[in-house]
């Protein structure tokens, strides 16, 4: 079940930051509605890193249909990857 807070409760911050875990985002809401997200830095990663792979897997497939090959090279350099 997601932890959805007001965002007052920050006056608070470290109570806060002790409820967020590993998969487990605080999320926080001002006048009622969602505002802020509070994760841990290693999902945050992970979420960024899969957002980088599915922007080359589509670059990549737009690529094919248009017969235009990309190196190897260039995609590992892209997302960071040592061959």
């Amino acid at each position: 079940m997601p932890i959805i807070l007001p965002i007052s409760d920050l006056r608070n911050y470290t109570d806060v930051l002790n409820r967020v875990d590993v998969n487990k985002p605080v999320y926080l809401t001002r006048n009622g509605r969602g505002t802020y997200v509070i994760s841990k830095l290693d999902d945050y990663d992970r979420e960024t890193t899969v957002e980088n792979l599915l922007t080359e897997i589509k670059q990549g497939e737009s690529s094919a249909k248009n017969g235009v090959a990309v190196p190897i090279a260039k995609i590992a350099k892209n997302l960071n990857i040592q061959l």
